[in-house]
């Protein structure tokens, strides 16, 4: 369930990333990126934006965390 949890953490940054004038400064936005930051860094690192604008990192860590928790729950 927590493995689960986070992965909608990822699928929350994403679509914040869609409203342009949202306050990045409030705290549960800031913790949201605190938590989501060091996967989401090093997977940019391996994943280069497509078409030099769409960052896929968030789906990618939302996907292995869905299939890490199957593996952990034995679905």
């Amino acid at each position: 369930t927590v493995i689960q949890l986070y992965a909608y953490c990822f699928l929350i940054y994403s679509m914040l990333s869609w409203i342009p004038n949202i306050d990045r400064s409030h705290p549960a936005i800031q913790f949201l990126y605190q938590i989501t930051e060091p996967v989401l860094d090093p997977l940019r690192r391996l994943i280069p934006p497509l078409g030099g604008m769409i960052d896929i990192s968030p789906m990618v860590a939302m996907i292995a965390c869905f299939i890490l928790s199957s593996i952990v729950s034995g679905r």
